[in-house]
Parts: C-alpha cells; structure tokens; sequence
C-alpha cells in the first residue's frame, strides 16, 4: 500500500472512531431524534468533515453551561444587584395587572385560547403582560425608521439598541450620525450587535470605532474568535431592539441597513414587519436588552431610572417573550405550538424561512385536515438556497393536508408573523424555523389586541394580493432533481 493509501486509511479509520465517540455522546443526551439521526448521517457520509462541522455546529450548549442569563436574572435578584428594583411601583403593577387579566380570562370562555397561551408564556419564563400600551404597527424599514429618527431626535436620557446585523450603509450612516449627536447632548447611548451577524463587515469596524470615539458604548455579543474551540458560533443573538428614555420600544424582524429599505438591487422592494410600543411592556424590552449588556460586559446597570413610571398609553394588552439557549424552555416554540393546536378558525403565517419540527409540522397538518384555513406566505426570491430548498419539501406537507401557500412577489418578504383566529398575533424576531426555536436568541411581541390584530390580519391580506399560490397539482410535478434537492437539503433541516 502506497504512503498515500495509508495516510487516507488512516484518517478515514481515526474519522470514523471519533465519529462513533461523539454520536454515542449525542445519543446519551436524548436531543430530538431527528437532529441525532441528522449527526449520524453526516458523520457516515463526510468523515472528518462532519466532525469539523459539529465542533462548529453541534454542540448542546445548554448541556455545555455556555449560556447563564437565566441564572445572572436570578442571581441579580438574589444579591440584590437592581437598584431597589422591588420598589418600583410599575413592575409591582405589572403583577397585579397579569392576576386581573388572568381572573378575567378565566371567566371568559370565548377567551380560552388567549388564556393558555398568556399562562404558558407566565409559566415558561415569567413573561408578564400588560395592558398599558399603544402599538403601531410597521410594514417596511422605511416607515420603521422615519420613525425611530423622530423617536432617537427626541431622547432626553438613554438610548439602548440591540440588532443581530448593523451595516455601514447609507441608513446604518444615518443612525450613527444621528446617535453621536445625541451622545454630545449628554444622552447615554450603547448598542449590541451579534459578533457573527457582523463578521461579513469587519472592514467597517471603523463605522463602530466613530461612535466609541464619540462616548457610545458598543459590544459584540458572544464573540466567536474561536468557534471551533469555544463552540458558539452556532448560537447567535438574533434580536432586534430599541428602547429609549424606558417608555418607547421597538422590536421586528428589520435590522440595520439598506436592504430593509428596499435598495438592494437583487431583493427590491422589502417586506417586514415592525412594532412600536409605548407601555409597561416596554419594561420587558429595556429588561432582556440589560441582561444581554450585564451577560456581554458584567456592568450592571439595573437601575431605576431604566424603569421610569409610565402613564397611560393605551389599552393595548401585550407578553413580550425572550428565548434563547440560556432558557429553561423554548417559550416562542411552545406558544407557537399551543396556539396553532387550539386554532379553530384561521392560522396566517408569514415566515422567510419555513423549516419546522415534527411537532410543529403535525400542530399545522391537524389543522388543515380539520378545516382550519391555514395560510402561509414564502418569498419567492431566496436568499438562503439550501434552507429555501429544504422549506419546499415542507410545503408539500402542508398543501396535501389542505393548507395553502403564496409565493410573495412583489420583493423579498422578511416578514414574521403568525395570526390566530384574529385574537393573537406574534411578530418579532423569531422565524418559523429550527433555529429561532432551539439556537438563537430570540424576542416576539404576543398581542391580544383586536384592533392590532385586525391590522395585521388586513396586512397579511394586502400580501396575499402580492403573492401567487403555489397549487399542489402543479407543485407535484416538479422536476423529479428538483425534489431530490429538496430532500436532501431537508435532512440537513435540523442544522440549518
């Protein structure tokens, strides 16, 4: 045998021990079956490469202890580390508030959706609801950010801001120009942005270096200088918040550039969706951005005056809901669940990704076959080929059990949303994917609110004008390679 032959023995003998070692390891930690299986088959068929790819990917980190936010919140509390946080009389409010809600759902049989779904999120993380608050509801990154201009233009105290990708474009230009005049009035500015998310624009460091020399304080969450060896680079920040002076909030799904503004030439026009809150659940915003900043930089800033006292807003009642791999419970995925299986009446989706798990996909085939109108809005453009292909082979599921799907034309929608029996709406940073249910960190509003949410039902139908229905006559016909593709991308759905 040639050095050569040995050599390419050896590694694929050395390849495939370790390949045995570590799926006995993910075996023992009872993940969801599919993503073991998932590991098995790339382990089999790419020895070497597939171990680089766990190390890069695969790694539980919840079984790791990577993430501790969930025991800094606690361990806040414990050593007293807010700044007399338990005298704050909004959040004392805030309690009393979700135990009135709670009576008066309990009473309202008509209600019963909403009530399990508010009780799960309470149970899930404590996510309180409140019903002090105005939202308006955006469509696109142009009306989102002519009015986060305004909103930034009017801050007297603090300005926070959290985004999974900050571009050096000509809005990203805007903001920081905007933000470093408000650091010379005195106004207190810091952003987080997502290490990876950014990494594509290390060129433009000196974008972020402009504001740092201007008194803005900016960090990358979890940097991943060594992926391979650290293991984070598969669990990214993937939020996108705003809060100013504690009362004004924003969350979505736009982050910062000029593609959500519709400049990119490839996309068009972009479709999202944005919300502004004025409220008590801006409390909860201001919350999950300063435990990522304490998680990013240890300083602790739990003060009061990030909790000022909030007066009327509005009526509108609203759970904002972080999750995250630090989380005890995957809170988005659960209320997503909970809410499609009580759905009697209509579910509308809109997702640039669609790769569910099985309890998900089951959740959405049950109701289709029970007659609930469940509709789902895709792009047409991908921007992702290999997830887009793997969403396709999801569609086939979900057009044979009865529902229907609409290829968005009009540009790129980004949108997402999940509408149910036009008494809950979700919209937020969360995809309707693995990934925003079990890997990333995540923020979604849940609004209860009919006004808002016939808003976005109205929205979600302006859409469906823009969109072409995929039929499922016409989509079993597709070229038999196309379908090959699709499955095979599909078996790679669980790490995507």
């Amino acid at each position: 045998m040639s050095i050569g032959g040995f050599l390419f023995l050896s590694y694929l003998v050395i390849s495939y021990v370790a390949g045995a070692i570590i799926s006995m390891s993910i075996i023992l930690e009872n993940r969801d079956p599919a993503r073991t299986v998932t590991w098995l088959l790339i382990f089999i068929l790419l020895p070497g490469i597939g171990l680089v790819m766990y190390a890069v990917f695969g790694r539980n980190i919840r079984k790791r202890k990577l993430f501790k936010t969930q025991k800094l919140a606690n361990s806040i509390k414990e050593e007293k580390l807010f700044e007399n946080l338990k005298e704050i009389e909004e959040l004392v409010e805030i309690e009393q508030d979700c135990i009135k809600q709670s009576k008066l759902l309990h009473e309202d049989k008509d209600e019963n959706t909403k009530k399990r779904v508010i009780s799960l999120l309470l149970n899930t993380g404590m996510f309180p609801f409140t019903t002090n608050n105005k939202i308006d509801v955006y469509i696109d990154g142009i009306q989102k950010f002519e009015n986060l201009i305004k909103d930034i233009k009017e801050a007297k105290e603090h300005i926070h801001l959290e985004y999974f990708i900050i571009k050096d474009s000509d809005i990203g230009r805007k903001i920081k120009d905007l933000l470093i005049e408000k650091a010379k009035e005195g106004v207190k500015i810091r952003i987080l942005y997502d290490d990876v998310g950014c990494w594509r624009f290390w060129f433009h460091r000196k974008y972020f270096n402009e504001m740092k020399k201007n008194g803005i304080e900016i960090q990358p969450f979890l940097p991943a200088k060594f992926p391979v060896i650290g293991g984070k680079l598969n669990y990214r920040n993937h939020r996108k918040i705003v809060v100013i002076d504690g009362k004004i909030g924003y969350t979505g799904g736009i982050n910062i550039g000029d593609e959500y503004v519709g400049k990119n030439k490839k996309f068009g026009y972009w479709r999202d969706t944005h919300i502004r809150i004025e409220g008590t659940s801006v409390y909860m915003l201001q919350m999950v951005f300063l435990i990522d900043w304490y998680y990013t930089t240890r300083d602790v800033i739990m003060v009061k005056k990030y909790f000022p006292k909030m007066e009327y807003c509005g009526d509108s009642m609203v759970q904002v809901v972080a999750s995250g791999p630090d989380s005890d419970w995957e809170a988005i995925h659960y209320a997503y669940f909970s809410a499609i299986c009580q759905a009697k009446k209509n579910i509308y989706i809109e997702t640039p990704y669609f790769i569910p798990d099985e309890s998900i996909l089951r959740a959405l085939k049950s109701a289709a076959l029970s007659g609930v109108d469940v509709r789902i809005i895709f792009p047409k453009i991908a921007d992702h080929k290999i997830v887009n292909s793997a969403s396709y082979s999801y569609f086939d599921d979900i057009l044979r059990s009865g529902g229907k799907v609409y290829l968005y034309t009009k540009g790129f929608i980004h949108s997402k949303i999940v509408i149910i029996d036009d008494k809950i709406a979700s919209t937020g940073s969360a995809n309707m994917d693995l990934r925003s249910f079990m890997l990333n960190f995540e923020i979604n509003a849940f609004i209860y609110d009919k006004k808002v949410v016939e808003i976005m039902t109205k929205d979600f139908f302006d859409d469906l004008d823009n969109s072409e229905e995929i039929k499922d006559a016409d989509f079993s016909k597709r070229n038999f390679a196309i379908k090959v593709k699709e499955s095979i991308a599909r078996l790679f759905s669980p790490i995507l």
